[in-house]
């Protein structure tokens, strides 16, 4: 593995005020020093744009920009509202032309428009999904949880916990607007919570948080022109043997596009998948502890032998060495204590 990384952890903050740890990263050691904080409040979720040049991040009051120094540090560029609650998920589209935003909270979708230096500009769209979801005790109402655009370019793929399915929009690249175009319904009860995407573009991978499971879809566009999702697998997150009440969380693809992680709270666990790139389907290798409450996010490092989890309720990262063909996790440093953590995002440096 060659080259420098830096990571990236966003964090609640609830009265404090650091919001976003930067550590380097020892790749061989499978550890992370800590290298600055940055101070915004309550940054549950940052994405980095694709031509690496910026970090993006949820604020209490909408959006924060950033640019990626050479060291990997981080100067401020500018901050926006998107005229709402508090969002959850955010992305750019493969242009870098816009910055989507997932509301849990109020079920609304934000765009806007990202100007050349960066910074964020006027918001073009505004979506509220509305409807009654199938668990009238928690998702009675629409929660927004992610939101990416397919690698074509063409479609942003809104994930709804709430109302159990996945909303297609077609992008207008000039005016930022949007079209609900199709609906990809999940099965009832079961929460889609995250979206990664092949590295061709072809298989979508949907978690979903209530039933733990991944479905996985091969997609295309027809010649008219509309999205077509075919769902060719459901495979489980978890152990035939588990704790009760897990709920799946984060779900991360490999800097090489050859695994993907999803963690496990309640039951605690992280579960490890192989990619199979000639027909997208996934094929379990472990599922296993983090030694850590409520991983929240979970990641492999960009040398695919080493893996962090984010332990949101006990405000731990704890750092374990993989053996993908042994099938097993061995925790391989002292645990870091930090507050809250919510996700985690590695960048190569120099």
């Amino acid at each position: 593995m060659t080259g420098k990384y830096v990571a990236y952890v966003s964090c609640y903050t609830q009265g404090g005020k650091d919001g976003i740890k930067i550590y380097d990263v020892d790749i061989k050691k499978g550890v992370f020093i800590e290298k600055a904080k940055v101070e915004i409040s309550n940054s549950s979720y940052v994405t980095i744009s694709h031509n690496r040049k910026y970090l993006y991040s949820i604020t209490d009051y909408g959006v924060e920009a950033y640019r990626i120094l050479e060291d990997g540090m981080l100067e401020t560029i500018s901050a926006a509202s998107i005229n709402g609650m508090r969002g959850c998920y955010l992305s750019t589209d493969y242009e870098d032309k816009y910055l989507f935003v997932a509301g849990y909270h109020d079920g609304k979708i934000t765009a806007l428009r990202l100007n050349e230096d960066g910074s964020v500009g006027e918001i073009t769209e505004e979506i509220y999904h509305k409807g009654i979801g199938s668990i009238a005790d928690r998702n009675f109402r629409p929660h927004v949880n992610c939101v990416k655009m397919t690698r074509d370019n063409r479609f942003l793929l809104a994930a709804d916990l709430g109302l159990d399915h996945i909303k297609v929009y077609e992008l207008n690249h000039i005016t930022g607007k949007m079209k609900l175009i199709d609906i990809i319904h999940s099965e009832q009860y079961s929460g889609p919570r995250h979206i990664k995407i092949s590295r061709d573009g072809q298989y979508i991978y949907v978690i979903h948080e209530a039933k733990c499971y991944i479905d996985v879809y091969k997609y295309r566009v027809a010649e008219d022109g509309n999205p077509e999702f075919e769902k060719i697998q459901t495979i489980p997150t978890l152990n035939d043997y588990h704790a009760g009440d897990s709920a799946a969380s984060a779900l991360n693809i490999s800097e090489d596009f050859r695994y993907i992680t999803a963690s496990n709270a309640g039951d605690n666990s992280v579960t490890i998948y192989k990619i199979d790139h000639r027909n997208g389907e996934l094929s379990k290798i472990l599922c296993l502890p983090v030694s850590g409450s409520y991983p929240k996010d979970a990641a492999l490092f960009p040398d695919n032998k080493h893996l962090v989890s984010l332990n949101h309720e006990n405000n731990t990262m704890t750092f374990f060495a993989v053996d993908m063909e042994k099938e097993i996790l061995v925790m391989n440093t002292r645990e870091i204590r930090i507050l809250q953590p919510n996700c985690i995002v590695f960048h190569k440096i120099g």
